[in-house]
């Protein structure tokens, strides 16, 4: 036989051995974890015991909260109604709805000193701060009616890149580590983040750009870039657009694409009963296959794919939660009960105290809704509108969506199904429990849960998952790639190149372990948080101008009508 042959027998033959020994999906998961444990190390550096990261998450959010002026609250019912389409007038044609041409206002009476003191105020404060190398920037903005989708629209894809497998995954990872007390500090968490939210969101408009397509390109890249040079931090805001665009590339590949694929495979390979050692990577590549045929379509595409696939997923998903609860409605006082007094007092093993449940909570809540990561913005920078905190103050509907309702319902629902002492809060410690002497994590523990109520809900369960994770998966594509372009240029080879790469994170993240994935995950979305509230703390006046002028064009509206 010929040596060289034989050589290359000798090389291949250990391969397939190792191969057969241990497994694709096993090969893959050793091969990224050391990825995962570095990236992890160096975004979760400590201090005071505590992750950097999370406490300037969390300390931005409350101080958000207070310099707006509680706009979660204040602003929650005017969120809707833009949504509604209830100020759509205001949103197409600016201040010439509510001026005539002579330009005076509806209803002001000239010969009344005190109406044309006010009309004058009212004007001034719609049009300062906006000139621009000699223009009016909202003149401009009149004329061109830029954006692409709708306020509803952008929320629906903004919502499905944080409604995923975060609250079904995610919700079921917090428990089983820091036991009923995480879901209290999740629901504080996503509280707060509504503010943050607002801020990112209304900045993303503000300093977006626009194709000559008509194509438009937002986020915390342009605002860090743009918002800061006009600051006089030019350098500082290359670098800190530079930082974020790496990282939500990342964050699209990690938490918006592998952890969503991760979860997706726990539960195809349950209901089917699969133990291929190549499973995971088979489901990953038939995952890929569909999610690459809805992003070759851009934004629209996605747009109409989500704003039909969402409302369905999370209507279907709630009704499930509420049935639930419904039927054990005489526990959810004993489950709330146990949520405060857990918060407090934490009895889940190893979770070390008030200060390790509370750190459980906000790090699945941040990475579920992700408030202060910036990437929501990049959806909602798409909205046609000219006033840009109308799309702020929809922005700041997701955590309370994602967060407040969905999160705490999933929560609910784990909490009552364990009043039995199905499983012991704090598992093996790394997000794994034990149920009937099988381990379950992630997504495995909710169905475990849903099933004790109702029946064949391994079915519905596993659809409602892989289409979370679908619908995640192909919004965080967009956010990945407007990054990609900031950095690469808008050119099809490198529209081709990212979406190969992120195809290909598919398959990793549904043959890598749950840890593995998660620990990558949130790693990158937490690293988004670092360059992002740079821009958030030097242009919250920015935001606080643009909210009073939006505010003001609503009064003015409603002034008009009532005269």
């Amino acid at each position: 036989m010929n040596k060289r042959l034989l050589a290359l027998l000798f090389l291949i033959t250990p391969m397939f051995t190792f191969a057969q020994e241990k497994g694709l999906d096993q090969q893959i998961d050793e091969a990224f974890k050391p990825i995962s444990d570095f990236f992890s190390s160096v975004i979760f550096f400590p201090v005071f015991g505590t992750p950097f990261v999370l406490i300037l998450l969390v300390a931005s959010a409350a101080f958000f909260t207070v310099y707006f002026g509680f706009p979660n609250i204040r602003h929650f019912f005017t969120a809707i109604n833009v949504v509604r389409g209830k100020y759509e007038d205001i949103e197409k044609h600016g201040a010439q709805l509510l001026y005539g041409e002579d330009g005076i206002a509806q209803g002001v009476d000239m010969n009344n000193v005190d109406d044309i003191e006010e009309h004058i105020e009212n004007i001034e404060s719609i049009h300062s701060d906006l000139e621009i190398d000699g223009d009016i920037k909202d003149t401009i903005r009149d004329e061109s009616h830029e954006g692409e989708v709708s306020h509803f629209q952008a929320l629906a894809t903004a919502v499905s890149g944080t409604v995923g497998n975060g609250n079904i995954a995610g919700v079921a990872l917090a428990i089983a580590l820091g036991g009923p007390g995480a879901t209290f500090w999740m629901i504080i968490c996503g509280l707060l983040g509504m503010s943050t939210k607002f801020v990112e969101c209304t900045l993303g408009v503000h300093y977006r750009d626009v194709g000559e397509d008509g194509t438009v390109y937002g986020g915390p890249m342009y605002y860090l870039s743009k918002g800061l040079k006009e600051k006089g931090f030019a350098t500082l805001g290359k670098i800190a657009a530079g930082a974020f665009a790496v990282f939500c590339i990342g964050g699209s590949f990690g938490g918006g694409n592998a952890a969503q694929s991760n979860q997706a495979t726990i539960v195809i390979k349950e209901l089917l009963g699969l133990e291929s050692t190549a499973a995971g990577a088979i489901i990953g590549l038939v995952l890929a296959i569909l999610v690459g045929i809805i992003i070759i379509g851009g934004i629209k595409r996605i747009a109409s794919v989500t704003e039909k696939v969402v409302p369905f997923m999370a209507l279907l998903y709630l009704l499930a939660c509420l049935y639930i609860l419904g039927v054990n409605f005489s526990l959810i006082d004993d489950a709330i009960s146990l949520i405060l007094a857990e918060a407090f007092n934490p009895t889940a093993i190893g979770v070390g105290g008030v200060i390790g449940v509370l750190l459980v909570g906000f790090k699945r809540a941040a990475f579920s809704n992700e408030a202060g990561a910036g990437s929501a913005s990049i959806a909602h920078s798409a909205v046609k509108t000219k006033y840009s905190a109308s799309e702020g103050l929809v922005a700041l509907l997701e955590p309370f969506i994602d967060t407040v309702l969905i999160c705490t319902m999933t929560a609910l629902v784990i909490i009552i199904f364990n009043f039995g002492g199905a499983f012991e809060y704090g598992g093996d410690g790394t997000g794994s429990v034990f149920i009937d002497g099988v381990a379950y994590e992630g997504a495995g523990i909710t169905s475990r849960a849903f099933a004790a109520y109702i029946p064949f809900s391994n079915v519905f369960l596993t659809v409602a998952v892989v289409l979370f994770a679908v619908s995640t998966m192909i919004s965080w594509s967009y956010y990945g790639l407007q990054s990609w372009k900031f950095l690469f240029g808008r050119g099809k080879k490198a529209d081709l190149t990212y979406k190969f790469l992120f195809l290909t994170f598919v398959v990793i993240g549904a043959a890598a372990s749950m840890k593995s994935i998660w620990d990558f995950s949130d790693a990158m979305i937490f690293a988004m948080v670092f360059p992002n509230m740079v821009g958030l703390y030097l242009l919250m006046p920015v935001v606080k101008k643009q909210l009073k002028r939006y505010m003001d064009a609503i009064n003015l509206k409603k002034e008009a009508i009532e005269d």
